[in-house]
């Protein structure tokens, strides 16, 4: 039995794509932005936002851009050396807490679980303290008396 569907005449191919004739690819390209002409400049020099235009950025944006595409990159630069020179360093290693991967597992599983035994310590430390607690109520309430219920 086929298929029953809710539009049976309506046909399930993809119109065509339009094709871009060569004029209208040029007046695309046309609206692309560009550099300003003494036009779009603003028309004091004091003013402090310039005049914007829908074709082109001013001068002072440009410039704008560039000190601040300048100063990104002056700063990725300096990351990239300093991750470098840490490299060179073997700082990186001590950052990252990885060990040496020829090294035996209980020596890299002694830096990788070190929270482990500290945790371990915490409750062997909150387990005395609750042990201390009960013996010395147990002496103050059995053998001494000094708390009857």
């Amino acid at each position: 039995m086929a298929k029953r569907t809710r539009y049976p005449s309506r046909t399930k191919a993809r119109p065509a794509a339009k094709r871009v004739t060569r004029e209208e690819a040029d007046a695309a390209s046309a609206n692309v932005l560009r550099r300003p002409s003494g036009l779009d400049a603003p028309s004091a020099p004091d003013e402090d936002m310039p005049l914007r235009s829908s074709a082109s950025l001013t001068e002072t944006e440009f410039q704008q851009a560039e000190r601040l595409e300048a100063e990104l990159v002056a700063k990725e630069r300096a990351a990239i050396a300093e991750s470098l020179r840490r490299k060179a360093r073997g700082e990186d290693r001590a950052l990252d807490g990885s060990a040496d991967h020829n090294a035996p597992l209980s020596v890299r599983a002694a830096h990788e679980y070190a929270y482990v035994a500290r945790d371990v310590k915490h409750i062997a430390a909150t387990a005395g303290l609750m042990v201390g607690i009960l013996a010395t109520l147990y002496i103050l309430t059995n053998v001494l008396g000094v708390i009857t219920l």
